[in-house]
């Protein structure tokens, strides 16, 4: 008897390391994350009727999210800073869902003016009765190099996406703990939990969004139905290159690349609503060698340090050369 548990254990164990391997491979999200979606509650059934406000819903990230939510019966404030484009995401919504005119509110917003949210919040709850969910999605990317890069551009970009966020959250979040409940979900990024060239305002400011949310959340332990979430997504389809800040304060970027590389858009967002919908406290969610590189920075830094260094060069030197930066990540060198 005992022979033979020996051997089931034998054969049953690499074959289990065999599958979870495998799974590995494939994998597009944290396995926490994954599990969520096959066994977990459907966002279809946890966010349906509530209220969801979502910043920067005019495109990208933010307008895909105003698309699903929509599909899921959520009732939503669309936010950004372009009136007609959210009236745009606003007409589409509609018609791929069953929600009326009065169940999405446009509400124009500039993350920059901080002065006007705590109008805007009242305004949305005010509209609605309540927010349910605040999704931090507005901010701008940057592709630069630290050395040519102007300090207003480093200022633009904290003052964007880690104080515009603050702020706004900061005006959102009494009304939540004064119901007992709510969740608060900010887009990070891959970069706010490591770091990459030509990007270093951008991933500082969103290394502030994470400190910021990590603390906050140990703050909130008497406040058990408010959930603090962060999303760090890996590349992903999305307009927000074409946005993103360079060398100074609107000098627009030349060079955009293929982005048929990275994850669909759609599938990202499905994703974020599984985590938002089984209370996920923060959410890898890449393709691979990206998701890779999340596990491989929590678990093993010397060895991250080292391919993020060859890595980094490579796309430093394509970007120099007036190539596709990305390129490093996702194909091989030509041969001459």
């Amino acid at each position: 008897m005992d022979f033979c548990l020996l051997s089931a254990v034998c054969y049953f164990i690499p074959l289990y390391l065999l599958i979870q391997f495998l799974r590995f491979i494939f994998a597009d999200a944290d396995f926490t994350l994954l599990w969520a979606c096959v066994v977990g509650t459907k966002p279809e059934a946890r966010l349906k009727g509530l209220v969801v406000w979502v910043t920067g819903a005019s495109s990208g990230i933010g307008e895909e999210l105003a698309y699903q939510l929509a599909g899921c019966g959520s009732r939503l404030v669309l936010s950004a800073r372009r009136v007609d484009e959210l009236n745009r995401v606003k007409r589409r919504c509609l018609e791929c869902s069953n929600l009326e005119d009065q169940d999405i509110l446009v509400l124009p917003l500039d993350l920059l003016e901080r002065a006007s949210h705590e109008a805007k919040t009242k305004a949305a709850i005010q509209h609605f009765g309540n927010v349910d969910i605040l999704i931090n999605n507005g901010g701008r990317s940057q592709r630069s190099l630290c050395l040519e890069t102007s300090i207003d551009v480093y200022e633009a970009l904290m003052e964007l996406n880690f104080l515009g966020t603050v702020s706004l959250t900061k005006q959102v979040l009494p009304h939540m703990t004064q119901r007992g409940s709510g969740s608060i979900v900010t887009v990070s990024s891959v970069v706010g939990l490591t770091g990459a060239p030509l990007a270093t305002g951008y991933s500082a400011s969103k290394h502030a969004l994470q400190g910021f949310f990590n603390s906050l959340r140990t703050e909130l332990t008497d406040y058990p139905k408010i959930l603090i979430s962060t999303v760090c997504p890996g590349p992903v389809q999305s307009q927000i290159v074409h946005n993103a800040f360079t060398e100074e304060l609107g000098m627009p970027i030349t060079t955009v690349g293929d982005q048929q590389h990275k994850m669909p858009t759609s599938r990202c967002v499905r994703l974020i609503l599984v985590g938002i919908a089984n209370g996920a406290k923060e959410m890898w969610i890449a393709q691979q060698p990206f998701l890779l590189f999340y596990y491989m920075w929590q678990y093993t830094p010397t060895w991250a340090w080292f391919i993020t260094n060859v890595l980094g060069r490579k796309r430093v030197q394509n970007f120099k050369a007036g190539l596709d930066a990305d390129s490093a990540y996702f194909t091989k060198p030509k041969s001459s």
